[in-house]
């Protein structure tokens, strides 16, 4: 059943926030931590988005400043709501009891760390409630279910969601395995929230309960399919680095059908927010970080990082290059090995090919940076800016000291460490005069050669 069906039907999203992650060994808290350059938060706040939610609530644990700051940026006006104590995923959600009262069409519950869960499975799971379903639970199959709530049907009809530690031997042994998540009318979410009950091993209230609830007063319970790796939450160092390899897996073959070469894909790591043209050329061991948008027919050449960096069409980089944030190159741009960018824009046809760093910086169109140089933008307390006019040639091996311009066309000589500006066309060199001393040397090299030899004496 597609999303199609919940057209003009409004919904509510609830995501739980509020665990302390403790397997992570971390001070930060469990649902910031990144994914593909995006908090595993902010993953589930896209999803809820992207799933048509017109409301979010978020449940969280109190005091946590960086988690509501997270909020705020992915998804604003979204209502936060503290969870003192956690007695259980059902208790979890009537935190938001306020936003259920209001009850939208549909409800949906999702948990802050399964970052691998899409728009369009959310869709899918509050699409049966478009067709008369009180809940609808996301439900995967597995031939290793321990550990897993068990989804027990009877005739086809789903009748309970039984926790391992609660359930009998022949339940333990069905591989239907609750993933968790839940859609719930708005029509009868609080009224099925309010009578989960804490009667269990734990002595927790269950937000599976709601099914035995909805089941017993003659609802319908549908189940929506999902692979088990979307399904999967993460809980530790471990099942992070295995949600990241999966979306990894999901942003490199979006960048191949949309028109991108990777050349070795498996050693190429995209952020959610990475857009590659159509015929960019990425080799290997190139790492996106966020923010990095390349235009048509560029080339990423290998081992080169960026981040934060704007490439128009035809824009060569690499091989071992950094873009730093702040980095804008215009059409047919060269930025070559061992050379870093940050906060500089270089205008069409610029060129800066070697062991370079260009900081804080306007390279003019058609310039051309020689292998050693650098913008020195900093003198401990501020950050100046460099000005590098069109069609001008910086020799290799200079220093220019911002603030500084040098004008269009202009020339500086190798070596050169540039402190005043430089007018338009002018030739600028800054270096002691070079002096040579007529067959200085084998007289030089023998009274070396004499020291040696009385050291060796000694």
């Amino acid at each position: 059943m597609g999303a199609a069906t919940t057209t003009g039907r409004s919904l509510t999203a609830i995501v739980l926030a509020a665990g302390k992650g403790t397997r992570m060994r971390s001070d930060l808290p469990k649902v910031l931590h990144a994914v593909a350059g995006r908090t595993m938060l902010g993953h589930v706040l896209a999803a809820a988005r992207a799933a048509g939610a017109g409301r979010i609530a978020v449940v969280v644990e109190p005091g946590q400043a960086a988690v509501a700051r997270e909020i705020e940026a992915a998804a604003p006006g979204a209502a936060v709501f503290p969870q003192a104590e956690r007695l259980g995923t059902a208790h979890a959600v009537l935190a938001a009891r306020t936003i259920l009262a209001e009850a939208d069409d549909d409800v949906i519950v999702a948990f802050g760390d399964t970052p691998l869960v899409t728009g369009d499975t959310l869709a899918r799971l509050r699409a049966p409630l478009a067709d008369g379903a009180a809940v609808a639970v996301l439900a995967f199959d597995t031939p290793n279910p321990k550990g897993y709530g068990r989804v027990l049907t009877e005739g086809g009809r789903v009748v309970a969601i039984r926790e391992e530690k609660d359930a009998s031997d022949s339940e333990r042994a069905v591989t239907l395995c609750n993933a968790g998540l839940m859609a719930l009318s708005g029509a009868h979410a609080l009224a099925l929230l309010d009578r989960i009950g804490n009667a269990n091993a734990a002595g927790e209230y269950y937000l599976p309960d709601a099914v035995g609830l909805a089941v017993a007063d003659g609802l319908t319970v549908a189940v929506v399919a999902v692979d088990e790796a979307e399904a999967q939450g993460v809980n530790d160092r471990v099942q992070l680095a295995v949600a990241e390899a999966e979306i990894q897996v999901r942003l490199r073959r979006a960048a191949q059908i949309g028109g991108a070469t990777l050349v070795a894909p498996e050693t190429v790591f995209l952020s959610v927010d990475t857009v590659l043209g159509r015929d960019v050329l990425v080799e290997p061991h190139v790492v996106f970080g966020s923010g990095v948008t390349v235009g048509d027919g560029c080339t990423i050449h290998a081992f080169s990082h960026l981040e934060g960096a704007s490439l128009a069409p035809g824009v060569a980089v690499g091989p071992y290059a950094r873009l730093r944030p702040g980095a804008v190159l215009e059409t047919g741009a060269k930025v070559g090995n061992f050379v870093e960018i940050k906060n500089a824009h270089l205008g069409a046809g610029a060129k800066a090919n070697h062991l370079t760093y260009l900081g804080d910086a306007e390279i003019g169109a058609g310039a051309n940076v020689g292998a050693g140089t650098i913008t020195c933008n900093y003198d401990g307390v501020n950050k100046h800016r460099t000005t590098i006019g069109a069609g001008a040639f910086i020799g290799s091996n200079t220093a220019l000291v911002a603030p500084v311009t040098v004008g269009a066309g202009a020339i500086v000589g190798a070596g050169s460490v540039i402190s005043a500006d430089v007018a338009d066309d002018a030739l600028a060199v800054s270096r002691a005069r070079q002096r040579s001393l007529a067959d200085w040397a084998p007289g030089k090299r023998a009274a070396l050669a004499a020291e040696k030899a009385a050291r060796a004496k000694s």
